[in-house]
């Protein structure tokens, strides 16, 4: 077993992000090194009954039983398993779940600007798993939307109304919410839990940059409040990461009064130390949205205080 060991980018928010390039078929795709804590060969799995079809059962490589997805599969290659294939084994969204690939190529540091949204002639639209085309040296990389093919695979693990739903009757809330999230699905699920939650006023965009870009067109003549009362961003997104997104608006005397929250599957201990350096109010982890709503709520009551 190889153990992974990054250093995530010992400086923050300088918009850069560390990919891991794997293969599939000869094909090029990438995952964020943070989301993976080792690589190994592949190994005999236990099949269980009733899983997805993508899912090839579970094994157990040292204490803990891992759920292993055939990502060949998942994305529609029928080839045989090789005795060569590797397992990658991620963390996020707080859960170990291992993918498998054909081989890994290497690690590029590239920053955010250079991954590009993909049309939807490329992503499939709305029901797309490219998150992003990123241009690492001469090679031009997939970036998968692992959250999704999470989400999709089990369903159970991901952002749910239910938590809002348990809330009861609530209030409804114009203060004006901003949001940056890049992966469509996980966009709609959080407006959709938000609104429900009575945030009637949000603002979505697709990255970290157009979010900015919003910020520095608001009228400088009248308080920032009554345009953005508070900004909630995920990390990893296109153009600009939200750690980047979160140092600029905290350094900047013209908003760095309005309470961000960092909301992001990546949210480990490294990570909470990098957000609280560069200023963020909160952070969790997805797909806790009724903890979310509880500091939204306490956020804003703080304010008005």
């Amino acid at each position: 077993m190889a153990e992974l060991h990054s250093g995530i980018l010992l400086e923050s928010g300088t918009n850069e992000i560390e990919i891991m390039e794997f293969t599939i078929d000869d094909n090029l795709y990438g995952i964020n090194v943070a989301k993976v804590r080792e690589i190994i060969m592949s190994a005999a799995v236990k099949v269980m009954p009733h899983a997805h079809p993508a899912v090839e059962g579970i094994f157990k490589p040292r204490d803990a039983v891992i759920t292993v997805v055939d990502l060949p599969k998942y994305l529609g290659i029928n080839k045989e398993k090789g005795a060569k294939d590797l397992f990658i084994i991620t963390n996020f969204n707080k859960m170990f779940i291992a993918f498998r690939v054909h081989t890994v190529v290497g690690i590029s540091r590239i920053s955010w600007t250079d991954i590009h949204k993909p049309d939807k002639t490329v992503s499939g639209g709305s029901e797309g798993v490219a998150t992003g085309i990123a241009q690492c040296g001469g090679d031009l990389v997939t970036i998968l939307d692992f959250e999704r093919i999470v989400a999709e695979i089990a369903p159970e693990t991901t952002i749910q109304m239910d938590e809002i739903e348990q809330m009861g009757p609530r209030a409804r809330s114009d203060e004006p919410i901003w949001i940056a999230e890049d992966s469509i699905l996980l966009s709609k699920m959080i407006e959709d839990c938000l609104r429900k939650a009575g945030y009637a006023n949000l603002r979505m965009f697709p990255n970290g940059q157009e979010l900015w870009e919003g910020l520095n067109a608001l009228p400088r003549e009248r308080g920032i409040e009554k345009d953005v009362a508070l900004v909630i961003t995920d990390i990893e997104m296109p153009q600009m990461d939200g750690h980047r997104l979160t140092k600029l608006i905290k350094s900047d005397h013209r908003f760095q009064t309005i309470p961000l929250i960092i909301f992001s599957s990546l949210i480990s201990e490294e990570m909470r130390i990098k957000g609280r350096q560069l200023g963020a109010d909160e952070q969790m982890s997805k797909p806790e949205i009724g903890h979310l709503v509880d500091v939204m709520d306490h956020l804003l009551a703080e304010k008005k205080k």
